[in-house]
């Protein structure tokens, strides 16, 4: 599983980053919610998922 750093406004000029990765789901969970307490909120411009091993990071190019 990955950790992924995402835009939470979801606009397409806002490439996705790598936080961690090679990490199980269970405490992949628990990292994603703490992480997201403690650095984001419902109006943050970026918040953290959980993704599986294959996903590919959004990156844009203009």
């Amino acid at each position: 599983m990955k950790i992924v750093q995402v835009d939470n406004f979801d606009r397409d000029y806002i490439s996705d980053k790598l936080i961690a990765e090679n990490v199980n789901e269970h405490f992949g969970e628990f990292l994603v919610k703490a992480l997201n307490e403690k650095y984001s909120r419902g109006d943050s411009a970026e918040y953290y998922r959980l993704e599986p091993d294959d996903y590919e990071l959004h990156k844009w190019e203009p």
